[in-house]
């Protein structure tokens, strides 16, 4: 599972990093240490004119809904019958997306049953928290006046060897070399696009402990992706 994640970059980094033009001005976004359901964030989509930055909100609203109203099951896609599922088939045929991050929240069960959950970050090795993207759809919901509402949801796999003992799932996360193939709307083997959406290498990746003020969606400071000490 991904509930919760952060992206400290700006959009000038973004574009840089991933080759896109932000459909926004910079004034629209500032980063953030702590994304939550619901709320709206930068995701990259291909487009006739190469790639686009759009805001959306996170929990996918599928297009035949009767209303723009987020539905915290769809926050994530299970990668398993993602093809058959009724919200995420037709997004998946031609409606993928690039979720930017710095890295994302899980948190351990304790031993002792009553203690509190414990919040750990898990991000790339080597660099200072570099920019990757997870794997995501879109869908766009039109109102009655044709006006257009954008909205993802983060794909998820079982989890490799380092998230094991947090959780059993994980944010699929591509490596760059996967990231057009996955924007490529002309693919439509379903095969071959299931192929890349796999647990990512574990060897590549860390994860330490952070400050459980990662645990309110309200709290948002550069603190809550540094290592606990």
């Amino acid at each position: 599972m991904c509930g919760r994640f952060a992206l400290k970059a700006n959009i000038d980094s973004i574009e840089e990093r991933f080759t896109a033009q932000a459909m926004f001005s910079n004034t629209d976004f500032a980063p953030s240490f702590n994304i939550a359901p619901s709320q709206v964030c930068p995701v990259i989509v291909a487009s006739e004119k190469g790639r686009q930055i759009r805001l959306m909100k996170w929990g996918l609203i599928p297009s035949w809904s009767k209303e723009f109203k987020a539905n915290y099951s769809t926050i994530n896609a299970r990668v398993e019958g993602i093809e058959t599922k009724p919200a995420f088939r037709k997004p998946f045929k031609s409606q993928h997306c690039l979720v930017p991050t710095n890295g994302f929240f899980e948190w351990k069960k304790p031993e002792l049953a009553k203690a509190p959950k414990v919040p750990y970050f898990i991000t790339m090795r080597g660099m200072d928290t570099p920019l990757f993207a997870m794997a995501g759809l879109y869908d766009i919901w039109r109102d009655e006046q044709g006006q257009e509402l954008y909205s993802f949801t983060i794909i998820t796999t079982e989890a490799n060897e380092l998230i094991k003992p947090l959780h059993d799932r994980m944010a699929v996360i591509l490596p760059e070399e996967s990231e057009s193939i996955w924007l490529d709307t002309t693919n439509t083997n379903p095969a071959k696009l299931l192929s890349i959406l796999k647990p990512f290498p574990p060897e590549l990746m860390a994860t330490y402990q952070v400050s459980n003020q990662v645990n309110s969606p309200y709290n948002n400071t550069p603190e809550l992706i540094e290592p606990l000490l």
